[in-house]
């Protein structure tokens, strides 16, 4: 059986219970942050832990513990539950206080939740070699979508939309531009030319996204962070998303139209190679 971190407890899944009075439940008063685990070891958790540590100083909450303490964690859940390939999902919620819509006395001890999912197809899944069939949806979230909150409705509905239209997922449009995909960033590819949206409010500041910017710029890769079109996109080489989950994914179609040849292009290719081999050396 699955052990699960619940407030300073191993317990077994079933055992894992919070407040009905815990904010996360009642206001969605809670953020997360999702760390792959890649033979044994954890992918990029500097990074993860100073971007939770962002999303709670932009909440006003309280840290429920430091750095240290947290990866202790990581590895012991790790460890605890078998994981070679998988993901570690973490969740801090504002605490349990009798409901109000005003934030409970800054004493309020914050919930702190942790559990992981074994993931045995993460270093090669199928889809990373046949390409994602993706289709556009409005973007209807909430403004502040840099906070990396559990506030996750509109994209859950948005990834049902796309298995209703026999795709794997959607992408969100915003005032005729791309922001991202329902849980990842997105890119096109033009010539030797990556295009990505800028940073701002309106998309999720990815730990994937900064590596596999960098990467790109190291391969002697072009780089544009900048609004682009479905239009664009349509008219673009290759395109592809990253996230924690699915490191570098290919998109081979956009709304029933084909990209390029139909088939995963040779920049996601070569990125997700890059990505995995590094993210491999430099596992904690």
């Amino acid at each position: 059986m699955r052990i699960v971190y619940v407030n300073g407890e191993y317990v077994p899944e079933a055992e894992a219970k919070v407040s009905v009075f815990d904010r996360g439940f009642l206001f969605a008063d809670g953020v997360y942050e999702v760390t792959s685990v890649l033979d044994g070891k954890l992918v990029d958790f500097a990074g993860h832990a100073a971007r939770l540590n962002r999303s709670l100083s932009e909440l006003e909450m309280r840290a429920p513990c430091d750095e240290a303490a947290l990866l202790d964690i990581h590895r012991n859940l790790v460890d605890r539950n078998g994981i070679v390939d998988g993901l570690v999902y973490l969740q801090v919620t504002r605490g349990a206080a009798d409901r109000d819509f005003l934030y409970p006395d800054a004493e309020t001890v914050p919930t702190l939740v942790l559990f992981t999912q074994a993931k045995p197809d993460l270093k090669d899944p199928a889809k990373a070699r046949t390409g994602m069939d993706i289709i556009t949806i409005p973007d209807r979230r909430w403004g502040r979508r840099d906070i990396k909150t559990v506030q996750l409705l509109y994209p859950s509905m948005g990834k049902m939309m796309a298995k209703a239209a026999g795709a794997d997922d959607a992408w969100m449009i915003e005032d005729g531009a791309v922001t991202e995909g329902t849980s990842n960033n997105a890119y096109i590819v033009k010539g030797n030319t990556i295009v990505t949206r800028h940073l701002g409010e309106e998309i999720l500041h990815g730990i994937t996204r900064a590596a596999i910017l960098r990467m790109a710029a190291e391969a002697q890769m072009k780089v544009e962070e900048r609004s682009f079109t479905v239009e664009e996109a349509l008219e673009a080489d290759e395109a592809f998303v990253t996230s924690a989950s699915t490191f570098v994914m290919p998109v081979v179609s956009i709304d029933g139209k084909s990209l390029g040849n139909g088939a995963p292009g040779p920049v996601a290719k070569r990125l997700r190679e890059i990505y995995l081999d590094e993210s491999l050396a430099k596992a904690v």
